[in-house]
């Protein structure tokens, strides 16, 4: 018999970022565990794609078109997945973009603004919302709710001419934490995931880069790149009861690269 409190049937999981990469393993996950998923992306073929096989697992699912830099679209389409679903118990603030300057000195802030509109303040939008609707759960005696974040490596390693990328995965760790104590009465927790390198189209350029393979892929005691797959399992338990009193938590899943 399963462990019960991994059946996540009756569960609504939110996924931004969601029909490809690391979204998409955690959508699957979810999925796979009798969840309800809605996820939010860009590219409607990507969408199109991956509601296809979320389909697959038999359980409610459905995506949306929405650009999480634009606060408007964040509320519209919260509204549009609370109106198909009913309910949104768990928020995986997931979509994000890279940035790569040749150098801090020279970036501009157009690039500054540039990721920080998607990485940060999407992220805000994306979790205010789904704060503001797990509260007034609460409050009416609906005690349950998860809000993740996706961060990076980067936010706790140097990245030369990525500053402005490693500052927004470093100011999502900072909110999750605050939301982890702002809203437990709730029973609403708060978490990150530190992806290490894992193969997504995010990591397309570098992985194509045989010198960057070389050098790095010797140093990932697990000996491979970690896949979308490799996050199903964290999103399934932190989707869960049994992690009602684990909160403010940055989940590294890297193949222990960081500790190497």
């Amino acid at each position: 018999m399963a462990f019960a409190p991994f059946n996540l049937e009756g569960r609504v999981a939110l996924i931004t970022g969601g029909n490809g990469g690391i979204g998409l393993g955690m959508a699957e996950g979810l999925a796979a565990a009798g969840a309800s998923v809605c996820i939010w992306g860009t590219n409607e073929g990507k969408n199109a794609a991956a509601l296809a096989r979320l389909e697959s697992y038999g359980t409610p699912v459905a995506a949306m078109r929405c650009d999480v830099s634009d606060e408007a679209a964040v509320e519209r389409c919260f509204a549009e997945t609370l109106e198909r679903f009913g309910r949104v118990d768990g928020c995986f603030a997931n979509a994000g973009v890279g940035g790569r300057a040749a150098s801090f000195d020279t970036m501009t802030a157009e690039e500054w603004r540039r990721v920080l509109a998607v990485n940060l303040d999407g992220v805000f939008y994306t979790l205010r919302a789904a704060a503001r609707h797990m509260k007034a759960r609460g409050e009416e005696g609906d005690n349950f709710g998860r809000l993740i974040g996706t961060a990076s490596l980067a936010a706790i390693s140097g990245q030369a001419r990525g500053e402005h990328y490693a500052a927004t995965k470093g100011g999502l760790i900072s909110m999750a934490k605050a939301l982890s104590v702002e809203y437990a009465r709730y029973g609403v927790t708060a978490h990150t995931i530190l992806p290490g390198w894992i193969e997504t189209e995010m990591t397309e350029g570098a992985f194509g880069n045989d010198k960057f393979v070389t050098a790095v892929q010797k140093r990932i005691p697990a000996r491979r790149w970690g896949q979308p797959e490799d996050f199903a399992g964290i999103a399934v338990y932190i989707m869960s009861t049994a992690s009602s009193y684990h909160s403010g938590e940055t989940f590294l899943i890297d193949g222990a690269y960081s500790i190497f």
